[in-house]
């Protein structure tokens, strides 16, 4: 049997900030049991929910060097959904309300993490023959075990992959400062190492030092070799592509269900979906304020508000895109300036736009099973998981092509009667607007069409087992 330690800074249901912590609290359970012994590590920060720290068991405790500092490292253990989930305490690093502070902090905080991961190895009585790692935050794992634990009769053999799930956010900092917190030697802050344009990198780090890596979606794998998507990063990724492989991201199809899913306020299958859904619509409208009408065209947006999430785009256009016979429902919380837009015409046009700006799990459920369009004009996008949310709800994605977005929505063609969804090419407002006129028009004038978009959509399947296969095939060519 293969052992497999995932590695990451979150994971669901303990703590979740965003797509990665639903990725790692899912994939585990998906893997063939009586082959594949996966188990999870994430730091024990105090902000997890009391409930689930009362299933926690206390293992052991130790202190360990970090650099010309000595520090507690606390284990815990779970199990939760059949999976063992193991957890690192220390409260210095771990304290407060959010996983992640000032990135000055956050280095110092996932460099203590990933050297606690590797020193805790001989206390699990768990000896992975793969570390899989999630993320900058984890980047050092794959570098401390190439350094001080390279001596160890445990650590040898141990292979490494190192997963991308959004290549913007590298961990960064001085280099000098990133020396003295890791107690990591000179040399390996070279420009063939963790050194990147004057500055430590610890996604670059994990990249150099993984026997593989991997992506989110195979798009996005080819367009993290270019510049423009690259991030810095796309001549050390073009060096490695024989080890880069795109595989895509699945969701939980137990959690995200319309047929048993009891946040939303009428369940529905793909077989009754025509019926039952537009109930959803309604009572979503009268929860919300907004007019109640099941011809108004309603569109979802369930996300970060920031620019990646081509939300500029929507601010260009709003004032169109928000037309009489159109509804603007938007969940999320991010940059000030989209706060306010949406807060602003939610004010200027009450019945026909609701801004949420909060995120809360039953709402965005809600919001997947009421409207009948889902907007995500993504500058760019890793893998996206709300486009697979809203197409297993029966809500048509609306989207830009690029990375997992393109390989998941197929774009609506009238000739031949097939695609799941609309989409649009260039980063560009009116590109995006036609778009969302053209889907407006097919919804209100060609329902039939519609309806077999929505039922074409909801046949697909992207749980978690096809993507599960397609890692297990490459542990096995690992070792």
């Amino acid at each position: 049997m293969k052992k497999v330690l995932f590695v990451a800074s979150e994971a669901y249901p303990f703590m979740k900030t965003g797509g990665l912590a639903d990725v790692v609290g899912s994939l585990p359970k998906y893997f063939d049991k009586d082959r594949y012994d996966v188990r999870v590590i994430m730091p024990n920060y105090t902000a997890i929910p009391v409930e689930l720290k009362n299933i926690m068991k206390y293992k052991t405790h130790f202190y360990m060097k970090l650099a010309w500092r000595s520090q507690y490292v606390g284990v815990l253990e779970a199990e939760y959904d059949g999976v063992k989930f193991y957890f690192i305490d220390n409260e210095f690093y771990f304290s407060g309300f959010q996983p992640y502070n000032h990135i000055y902090e956050d280095m110092e905080k996932f460099a203590f993490f990933s050297r606690a991961v590797l020193s805790v190895l001989p206390l699990l009585d768990f000896k992975p023959d793969i570390i899989h790692c999630h993320d900058w935050q984890t980047g050092l794992v794959p570098v401390y075990i190439k350094d001080t634990f390279m001596g160890g009769e445990l650590y040898r053999g141990i292979k490494m992959i190192m997963t991308i799930h959004n290549l913007k956010f590298q961990g960064i900092w001085d280099l000098q400062a990133v020396k003295d917190m890791t107690g990591l030697h000179s040399y390996y802050f070279t420009s063939d190492k963790l050194e990147a344009y004057g500055n430590a990198n610890y996604m670059k780090g994990g990249l150099v030092y993984a026997d593989a890596i991997t992506t989110v979606s195979e798009s996005y794998a080819e367009e993290i070799k270019t510049e423009y998507y690259g991030e810095g990063l796309d001549g050390l990724l073009r060096a490695r592509e024989q080890s880069l492989t795109g595989i895509l991201n699945g969701i939980d199809y137990e959690i995200y269900n319309p047929e048993t899913d009891s946040h939303i306020y009428q369940n529905f299958n793909q077989k009754t979906f025509r019926k039952e859904k537009i109930k959803n619509k309604r009572a979503f409208q009268a929860e919300l304020g907004l007019a109640r009408d099941d011809k108004k065209f309603m569109i979802g947006i369930c996300s970060r508000l920031t620019d990646q999430k081509g939300l500029d785009l929507v601010d260009y256009v709003i004032e169109e895109l928000c037309d009489e016979d159109t509804q603007l429902v938007v969940v999320g919380t991010g940059e000030a300036k989209y706060e306010h837009l949406f807060r602003h015409y939610a004010w200027k046009y009450p019945d026909r736009v609701s801004a949420n700006i909060y995120y809360a799990d039953q709402v965005s459920h809600k919001l997947y099973a009421s409207c009948d369009a889902f907007l995500m004009p993504s500058l760019f996008e890793p893998c996206g998981l709300s486009q697979l949310m809203s197409l297993r709800y029966g809500t048509v994605p609306i989207v830009r092509e690029t990375g997992g977005l393109k390989d998941t929505v197929i774009p609506y063609n009238q000739y031949n009667g097939t695609g799941t969804g609309f989409s649009f090419k260039n980063y560009n407002a009116h590109e995006m607007l036609n778009t969302v006129r053209y889907a407006k028009y097919i919804y209100q004038n060609k329902k039939r069409e519609w309806n077999k978009i929505v039922d074409r959509g909801m046949l697909m399947d992207f749980s978690w087992h096809a993507s599960a296969k397609k890692y297990e095939k490459l542990y096995d060519s690992l070792c």
